[in-house]
């Protein structure tokens, strides 16, 4: 039997003040798999990577983690959720958002070591040694003792990603993680991730608008726009011979950009 998909989302639907942002979205990643999700701004991109992180309910439709039910559909048309199963999905997903979003009256170690601590029981040695670990992976060993606000902003993102995997997820979301970045310290952040991407076995879900990024990284490349998922396929379809005309357009008008 083939190993169930460890995001799945089914009819997804979502709105905002009564905005539709999701329209009956379907959306599976297996376990280990590198997904690219790409497409105009308000496609509903950033809103499936915080449905996933349990920072955002659903009106309808199911979302499950793992095996972990997170939303339902309920008898009375809307979504429930059973706190026991949101709790377990927490466990295994991180998130690395835009800006960064570190503890700034904390040095840089124990940006990396709290959580480890006080949600998974770690002691503190234990915590501090994996987070020295994850700082020199991400080329930042020399900054434990480094304030937030001494770094710059690719260093912030590189420490941010180091605080995620500190948890030791099974998934990781990435959304739009150099959107706030100056240009020239782009590279720094994505290399990173190429690396992630190309040593680790860990589920990767990564919001970008990098199109030759998300062709070097991704197993499959899901292109979104209006609230559903238009096109998906691998990278090499997608980018260069896309079925559906609306990826075809979006593709001419970003890669031309």
């Amino acid at each position: 039997m083939p190993e169930a998909p460890i995001v799945r989302l089914i009819g997804v639907e979502k709105s905002f003040g009564g905005t539709p942002v999701l329209r009956g979205l379907d959306l599976a990643v297996d376990a280990g798999e590198k997904m690219a999700l790409i497409g105009p701004s308000g496609s509903g991109k950033s809103t499936v990577l915080r449905i996933l992180m349990t920072l955002e309910p659903i009106q309808r439709g199911t979302v499950e983690i793992a095996g972990h039910r997170l939303w339902r559909e309920s008898g009375d048309g809307g979504s429930v959720a059973c706190e026991e199963d949101l709790a377990a999905a927490r466990r295994e997903v991180g998130m690395v958002f835009q800006h960064f979003n570190l503890f700034p009256h904390m040095r840089v170690l124990r940006n990396l070591t709290e959580a480890p601590i006080h949600v998974l029981g770690l002691a503190r040695d234990e915590a501090e040694k994996r987070g020295r670990e994850l700082l020199r992976r991400v080329g930042l060993g020399e900054k434990e003792d480094a304030w937030p606000a001494e770094l710059s902003g690719g260093q912030k993102q590189r420490v941010a990603i180091a605080r995620a995997l500190a948890m030791r997820p099974r998934i990781l979301l990435f959304d739009e993680v150099t959107s706030a970045l100056d240009p020239e310290v782009v590279g720094e952040v994505l290399g990173v991730l190429r690396d992630l991407a190309h040593q680790g076995d860990i589920t990767m879900l990564i919001v970008t608008h990098h199109m030759r990024f998300a062709a070097d990284i991704a197993d499959r490349v899901a292109f979104l726009d209006g609230g559903r998922v238009v096109e998906e396929g691998d990278p090499q379809t997608i980018f260069s011979s896309p079925r559906e005309e609306r990826t075809r357009e979006f593709l001419h008008r970003v890669l031309d950009a």
